[in-house]
């Protein structure tokens, strides 16, 4: 079995258990079956580590962007971001979007940077990771303003219903599903994962954050990627195996062929 965890902060990973060496954490990940990860950027502070870790290990891939809710570090305009993107490792663009749940006030700041990052993804050709969180109706605007469809990308850790699900597939993005479709309350989201077009899914880990059952509340890691898939699989009623598949190949039309 071969999964790609397509969405991973390995700068932010609790190494405890691992001696205190991430390399001691992604060899774990590869002996259960992940066999590459994508390393997504939240700041430009970590950039130099996200990316350093990429060229380190030739099963990581890595982003270039800004989370939504960073206010205190550097704000990149379009033009760095295309020069930081000018690298074969980095594989996107984000992670990006709108989250109105941990910012208050005038957030035209936060769209005004989603629209860079838009623009950023257009001129490299490269897709867009997009966070959406109590934001939904001003980031499917946003993306259908700047014509993302015409790079396309991946809604990170969706957590929203069919209907929405519908939409972001309009507008040519595939949907990833996190620790969260293990959740027993999570049903609108089970109903998505039971349902996406086959080549419209991805499985990731957001890790550290997000653990599945039977792992919630725990740090989470790459290798935890392997219950998602298998929750995917008993909901689509297919084998983990195909999930693992099914994904791959998803992963690799989208970002690019893997070493």
């Amino acid at each position: 079995m071969f999964l790609i965890d397509s969405h991973c902060h390995l700068d932010r990973l609790d190494l405890a258990p691992y001696d205190n060496k991430l390399s001691n954490a992604l060899t774990y990940a590869n002996e259960v079956g992940v066999g590459h990860m994508l390393c997504v950027s939240i700041n430009m502070e970590n950039f130099k580590a996200v990316i350093g870790t990429a060229h380190k290990y030739d099963f990581v891939s890595a982003s270039v962007g800004v989370h939504p809710n960073e206010t205190d570090g550097h704000d990149p305009g379009v033009d760095e971001l295309i020069t930081l993107a000018d690298d074969d490792n980095i594989v996107a663009i984000g992670e990006t979007g709108l989250d109105y749940f941990r910012s208050e006030g005038d957030l035209t700041w936060q769209q005004d940077r989603f629209r860079r990052h838009i623009t950023a993804s257009k001129e490299t050709k490269k897709p867009l990771i997009i966070h959406m969180r109590d934001a939904t109706e001003d980031t499917l605007r946003i993306l259908k303003e700047e014509k993302a469809d015409e790079v396309g990308g991946v809604m990170h850790c969706f957590v929203e219903d069919w209907e929405v699900a519908q939409k972001a597939l309009d507008l040519n993005f595939m949907i990833s599903f996190s620790g969260i479709v293990t959740f027993k309350n999570a049903k609108d989201l089970q109903l998505v994962a039971k349902n996406v077009p086959q080549d419209k899914m991805l499985v990731e880990t957001d890790s550290p954050y997000l653990a599945p059952v039977p792992f919630r509340g725990k740090s989470n890691q790459p290798a935890y990627v392997v219950q998602v898939a298998e929750k995917v699989a008993e909901l689509r009623d297919i084998s983990v195996e195909d999930v693992a598949d099914i994904t791959t190949k998803n992963y690799i039309n989208l970002f690019g062929q893997i070493d």
